[in-house]
Order: structure tokens, then sequence, then C-alpha cells
């Protein structure tokens, strides 16, 4: 029996010398090893998080500057437009006075060449009655010759050149 005894006692001695020469070389640093990694997952995270933290700070000032930005464009663009519809609204508007002045430069010389046209009108009728009335005075009066008279007037006045414009 003291085999037995002897055996387990240095089977016990043996484990035990086993466990603290593996305590010693593999259960030490294998437990820091797996506490520093804990510890650089801990701080990742946590790097990790103010980073998310930061990166949705920057992503807020840049959604303020974007709305900024936006906002001063749609104002350039309103301005834009409000000036092209003034300049288009004084475009047209020289455009109406223009047109109207030379509609009254050309009205005032219609009515100028109107007026010059009657005055040689008149002048022309005058000369004309003139010369059909001393045509007639030299001429006896009959009432047989008044119808013969008054066609040779009437085809002298169609031969004049300035009574053949106006039909023209």
């Amino acid at each position: 029996m003291l085999d037995f005894s002897v055996t387990f006692v240095i089977t016990i001695i043996n484990i035990f010398l086993l466990a603290v020469i593996l305590r010693a070389i593999l259960f030490k640093p294998v437990s820091r090893f797996m506490s520093e990694r804990a510890k650089r997952v801990r701080d990742s995270i946590d790097e990790a998080k103010a980073d998310k933290a930061k990166a949705e700070e920057l992503l807020g000032q840049y959604r303020e500057k974007l709305k900024a930005a936006d906002a001063e464009a749609e104002e350039i663009v309103k301005l834009a437009r409000e000036k092209a519809r003034a300049q288009a609204e004084k475009i047209v508007a020289e455009g109406k006075a223009s047109a109207e002045a030379l509609i009254a430069e050309g009205r005032s010389r219609l009515e100028l060449e109107r007026q010059k046209a009657f005055a040689r009108f008149g002048a022309e009728a005058a000369a004309l009655v003139m010369t059909a009335s001393s045509r007639l005075v030299q001429r006896d009066f009959r009432s047989d010759d008044n119808g013969l008279y008054a066609a040779i007037l009437l085809d002298e006045l169609s031969a004049l050149p300035s009574l053949q414009k106006g039909k023209s």
C-alpha cells in the first residue's frame, strides 16, 4: 500500500509543480495578453465612438454649410431672375417707345405728304378748271354741246399724269 501512497504523493507533487510551472510560463503571459487585448479592444471601441461622434458633428456642420450654400444659391438665382425680368421689361419698354416714335414720325410724314398732295391737287385742279373754263369760254354755248364738252373734260382729266399716279 505504501507504493500506492508514494506514487500518489509524487503525482500530486508533479501536478502541483506542473501547475506552478505552467502558471509561470503559460497562464500569466496568456492572461496578460488577454487583458492587454481586452484593453486594446475597449480602447478601439472608445476611439471608434469618439470618431463616430466627431464624424456626426462634422456631418452636421457640412449639412448646415450645404443648407447655407443652397439658400445662397437660391437667392442668387432669385436675384438673377429679377434682374433678367427687369432687363426684359426695360428692353420691351424701349422697343415700345422706339416703335411709338417711329409710328409718330411716320404719321407726321404721312400728314405732311397728304398736305403736299392736297396742295398739288388744289393747284392742278385750279389749273384744270382754268384750262377747262378758257376752252369753254372760247366756244359757243349750246345745250347740245354741253354733254360733248363734259366728255372732253373728263377725257382730259383722266389723261393728266398726276391723277394717274393716284389711281395706281
